[in-house]
């Protein structure tokens, strides 16, 4: 043990985790019952203790990889939530993290395994603590990002129509936008890239798909550095 610090207490920390996704037009939630006390059987983010030999950012990868699977997930900082009566067990501070994934690649047996649910942002359950807070902070730094960085792209399929990308942006700013703006501003962006594939899921003429373009999106940013 340490000689150092020995006169100040100990805190514990955690990290919690948003996990959004997009289907049926609607932006969702992965949240599940708690395991554990205090609170056992409230609804709650997923989240764990951070461990001596990892970092912050690590101890989310590794909920994150256990919950859902996915290797190299879009995930982002928050912000530390630190309020004295935030767990009425010990005295933990939280680093909260969002991150973005497809929900077809979810593997179904893993949602059950970890007994977690998708929820709708409308249909949000009372939450345990502070997490509905998080919530609500992830989803405002999504609205920020959402007009400045490609994020949109990592809650659809590698190929998507406009109509999709469309429904997307208004789920997560929680308005509808103007059709015919919104797809002129989308095909100005080159990094938007048209396919020669056809999507008749929704009708008989059947819509263009389109994809994002890594390596044009990476060249338009060294361009303007």
């Amino acid at each position: 043990m340490s000689k150092y610090y020995i006169e100040h207490q100990k805190i514990f920390v955690s990290v919690d985790c948003i996990i959004f996704g997009f289907e049926d037009n609607q932006l969702k939630i992965l949240i599940g019952r708690r395991q554990m006390d205090p609170g056992c059987g409230e609804w709650s983010l997923s989240g764990g203790f951070v461990r001596h030999d990892e970092s912050v950012s690590d101890a989310a990868y590794r909920v994150l990889n256990q919950l859902t699977g996915i290797n190299q997930l879009f995930m982002r900082q928050v912000g530390a939530f630190g309020n004295i009566d935030r767990d009425p067990g010990e005295r933990v501070i939280s680093i909260a993290y969002c991150a973005l994934i497809n929900v077809k690649d979810y593997d179904k047996k893993l949602m059950e395994e970890h007994h977690m649910e998708w929820v709708t942002l409308n249909d949000l359950p009372p939450m345990y603590s502070d997490h509905r807070q998080m919530i609500e902070q992830a989803l405002q730094m999504m609205r920020e990002k959402i007009k400045t960085e490609p994020i949109s792209f990592r809650l659809l399929p590698k190929l998507f129509t406009l109509t999709q990308l469309q429904k997307l942006y208004e789920a997560v700013n929680g308005e509808e936008v103007d059709k015919r703006n919104f797809r002129k501003r989308i095909k100005d962006m080159d990094f938007i890239e048209k396919t020669q594939l056809i999507d008749k899921s929704s009708s008989k003429r059947g819509a263009a798909l389109y994809r994002f373009n890594t390596k044009a999106y990476n060249e338009e940013q060294k361009f303007k550095l």
